[in-house]
């Protein structure tokens, strides 16, 4: 089983800033599974295990860590481990400074570039060998921090846009579970160029 976690922080607050994108994608995919993510005993995290795609589909654990972003290491490797999930068969969708607004991009492995999520599940999980799904957030404006600029809400015209952005990343997870990572590279590389 697959395990797709979703990045973000707590509460209301948070729900519609850019650094909950990945919570956003992951809560799409409970929708469509027709589930709802309920409290993992000692994770400190919330999932429901699923099918999630076409026939035939896939069976994969959906999951958000209840803490806040820079603290998902210790929830997601307890969440993993509660389910028996090898840090090989997990996807992190998470919002990414680097990447234009709505750009996607799916790799496995490599650095954190700077994503304290990142980077807290890399050192719980003693490997950094897991695959990414990362959603493009833009660059803040100007000198704006941004540390500031990923806790902010999407603006009027991002949001515009938002719902068909996070529709095609939950597409391309389910891409990855149903075909695996290769081929859910190409085609989401070669249709977005």
């Amino acid at each position: 089983m697959h395990a797709v976690i979703g990045l973000g922080n707590p509460g209301p607050s948070y729900a519609a800033t850019r650094h909950n994108v990945g919570q956003m994608v992951v809560g799409l995919l409970a929708e469509r599974a027709g589930g709802r993510l309920s409290s993992v005993k000692n994770t400190g995290a919330l999932a429901l295990t699923a099918h999630i795609g076409p026939p035939p589909s896939a069976k994969a654990l959906l999951g958000v860590s209840t803490g806040y972003m820079n603290v998902s290491g210790g929830p997601i490797k307890a969440l993993l481990a509660y389910f028996s999930i090898d840090p090989d068969e997990l996807m992190v969708v998470h919002d990414d400074l680097d990447l234009p607004f709505g750009a996607l991009r799916l790799k496995r492995g490599g650095g954190e570039g700077g994503h304290n999520g990142l980077k807290s599940i890399s050192q719980a999980l003693g490997t950094r060998d897991y695959i990414r799904l990362r959603c493009g957030i833009g660059r803040p404006p100007g000198r704006q921090d941004p540390a500031d600029f990923v806790l902010s809400p999407f603006s009027a015209r991002e949001r515009a846009d938002l719902g068909a952005v996070i529709e095609e990343a939950a597409d391309a997870a389910v891409d990855v579970l149903a075909r695996g990572l290769t081929a859910a590279q190409m085609r989401l590389h070669t249709d977005r160029g």
